[in-house]
């Protein structure tokens, strides 16, 4: 008789219960029909909640087939608490070398930093912008450890700036950032305001950003051959979507029977919906069937979020595939989504709204890219050589080759 044994693993910051079972392929594929069943790459086992709830359904899914279920560890282990994690832990959550800085700081440096992560939350700024603030102010920490707190002073961040972010050559929109985030803890430090007022941020660059053309698009999506992967790039591309908002996105957020896709807390905690495209339905219910997603719409190998690394890392290979030789990352979809219904004429508050811009001159960079009227406009030198041959009555075109001039 085949055995199936169970466990608990502390897992996801909670309590969940192990699957473990010789390989074999239909056992494999029962275990997977379980619904709240997950595979966990770390633990290298499935597992579900650790419920008695959930306990009750899998053993009911279990006695479908002749298997013994081999529970016992599950009485030598109890039930384990949950761990709750400070706001400074889940700062430093997966950031080795933040963490590596962050205890090397002294005592008085590390009540600082929870200070300061608290006043962010008092803020009510986003998980993001808490991260992104955070990571500077472990670094400034880090760089003044041995500078006593009550020393430092707006010619402390100045000079961090000049000798680590502008030394480093951090990008503008990251150099913007630490400023904003020095900001915050000069407030929390209670520098006077006049003082900080000097410390100004750079200029952003006015870049024009990437774009696909149609084509490209479609030759991108034909060269992605997983179906997941295929799904992700066409819901970017077709929804207008950032990609911390796809990652977001819930099973219900799709409504097929409106047509619509409902992107909750957006940037800016923002809500918005925007308009599924019908070419994207049969992709989607055939990924929906084949993948069975319970949580999120796309979620990860533990079915929690998916990496935004992973996506960046597949769409650098399908553009390689598709021949694709522009610098395109999951925001050019954005961006070309943007533009192309520029140039179907959409009027420039409608894309706003669509995007989720909160002014209409973020969504007015789109003007500088789109195809509508500017490349209609005749070029002087093909007026000039029109001109030439129409006055000459010459039948063949002027060419501004040596042979043709």
């Amino acid at each position: 008789m085949y055995t199936i044994k169970l466990d608990r693993i502390r897992h996801k910051n909670a309590s969940q219960i192990a699957v473990h079972f010789d390989y074999d392929v239909s056992v494999k594929e029962h275990v997977k029909a379980f619904k709240d069943t997950h595979w966990s790459q770390t633990h290298r086992c499935f597992y579900f909640e650790d419920s008695s709830s959930k306990l009750r359904q899998f053993f009911k899914h279990i006695q479908q087939k002749s298997w013994y279920l081999d529970y016992e560890a599950l009485r030598k282990a109890p039930k384990q608490p949950q761990v709750v994690q400070t706001s400074t832990e889940r700062l430093l959550r997966n950031t080795t070398d933040l963490k590596q800085q962050y205890q090397q700081l002294p005592q008085s440096h590390k009540a600082l930093l929870k200070r300061y992560v608290h006043y962010l939350k008092g803020q009510r700024l986003s998980e993001q912008t808490l991260k992104v603030y955070g990571n500077f102010t472990v670094q400034f920490l880090n760089h003044y450890k041995n500078k006593p707190i009550e020393n430092l002073n707006v010619r402390a961040f100045r000079a961090f700036i000049e000798e680590v972010i502008a030394f480093r050559r951090y990008s503008i929109s990251s150099h913007r950032q630490c400023i904003s985030a020095l900001k915050h803890l000069s407030i929390l430090l209670e520098f006077p305001k006049a003082h900080f007022d000097g410390l100004q941020r750079p200029k952003k660059d006015k870049k024009l950003p990437v774009v696909l053309s149609r084509k490209e698009v479609i030759d991108l999506l034909r060269a992605t051959p997983n179906l997941k992967h295929r799904t992700i790039l066409a819901l970017l591309y077709s929804a207008g979507l950032r990609i911390g908002e796809l990652l977001a996105l819930r099973c219900d957020a799709i409504d097929l029977d409106r047509m619509q896709v409902h992107i909750k807390k957006g940037k800016g905690r923002k809500d918005r919906t925007v308009k599924l495209a019908q070419a994207v339905v049969p992709l989607l219910l055939n990924y929906m069937e084949s993948y069975a997603p319970t949580h999120y719409l796309i979620p990860g190998r533990d079915g929690q979020g998916y990496s935004a690394g992973a996506i960046r890392t597949f769409l650098k290979k399908s553009c390689t595939r598709a021949g694709i030789k522009k610098a395109v990352t999951p925001h050019t979809l954005r961006h070309s989504y943007a533009t192309h219904m520029m140039d179907h004429g959409v009027a420039l508050r409608h894309i706003q709204e669509l995007l989720g811009h909160a002014k209409p001159e973020t969504t007015m960079i789109y003007t500088h890219v789109s195809q509508q009227d500017l490349f209609e406009v005749a070029n002087p030198l093909d007026v000039t050589i029109s001109q030439i041959t129409k006055n000459a009555k010459e039948q063949q075109k002027v060419l501004i080759s040596r042979q043709g001039l």
